[in-house]
């Protein structure tokens, strides 16, 4: 019989920083009171999302997911995203989020004799159906987040983390195939991937080591497919982007430069009137 929601008490008025280490590097807590669009995220380690409160929206080349409080989310490693956090009327946003750092895995691994036994093939980003052991998982990570006085010790920490590691694989066996792969990963479709993922404001380096390919070998790659270098291929396809979205989608310069990996609106309307002789207007 499907379980409801992890339930957890909605709380207000707390005052903490955002996002606050809990342990730190593995498990962080995210309070926001007015909605909040990240630019551009770089997941290097599969990462639990446990909604509290609020909404939570990943959106991927691949995938758009929204989720709210009680539910939650796995992220695969090695990915780039945009997330946005939105509370709800009349409540807080509240997430707790735990790295799943492949040094750890590979503890649990020597430590439970467990490991993949084939290649995981699902979605990269996977909702977590309900159970009433995830659901008390749940809520005793919940009032070490809310609580400023109540200190995880590492020991405690690693140990929860241990937990929900092996409650993610009883409510879900396939995910022994995706928790513990730790192949490198391949070297994947260039020219598909950048016209997926152009957008995202991220290093060259990054846009290498997730194509599976040594820098060099990523500019060597890019140049044979595209006829240009990485940089300038990416600038000169955000700005034809833009020009698409304002003059036949007739969206703002304003509503459209973040996503397109710019880092201001000023940056942007002088890239744009540099490339096209006129400012952006929309």
């Amino acid at each position: 019989m499907q379980q409801a929601p992890y339930r957890v008490v909605p709380i207000y008025n707390v005052k903490m920083t955002s996002p606050a280490e809990i342990l730190p590097g593995v498990i962080f807590y995210s309070y926001l009171s007015a909605e909040r669009k990240e630019k551009a995220c770089f997941w290097n380690h599969h990462t639990l999302i446990l909604q509290v409160s609020g909404q939570f929206t990943l959106e991927t080349s691949a995938q758009t997911i929204s989720m709210t409080g009680g539910e939650m989310l796995l992220i695969g490693k090695n990915q780039l995203g945009t997330i946005t956090k939105t509370p709800l009327p009349g409540a807080s946003y509240e997430t707790i989020v735990i790295s799943l750092q492949e040094d750890l895995l590979r503890r649990i691994v020597l430590e439970e004799k467990i490991e993949a036994d084939r290649k995981y093939v699902g979605p990269p980003n996977i909702l977590i159906p309900s159970n009433e052991f995830l659901q008390g998982y749940f809520q005793s990570i919940v009032p070490y987040a809310r609580s400023s006085g109540a200190e995880m010790t590492d020991e405690m920490g690693i140990l929860k983390v241990k937990e929900g590691v092996k409650l993610l694989m009883l409510a879900m066996p396939v995910l022994r195939n995706f928790l513990f792969d730790f192949s490198e990963p391949h070297k994947i479709d260039l020219e598909k991937f950048m016209i997926n993922n152009f957008h995202f404001n991220v290093p060259v380096e990054k846009f290498a080591q997730l194509t599976g390919r040594s820098l060099a070998a990523f500019k060597r790659d890019f140049l044979k497919t595209f006829g240009a270098p990485p940089r300038q291929w990416l600038q000169d396809k955000r700005l034809h982007e833009a020009k698409h979205l304002i003059e036949i989608k007739h969206q703002k310069p304003s509503a459209i430069y973040l996503d397109l990996g710019f880092e201001s609106l000023s940056h942007f309307s002088h890239s744009f009137k540099r490339k096209f002789g006129k400012a952006p207007t929309g």
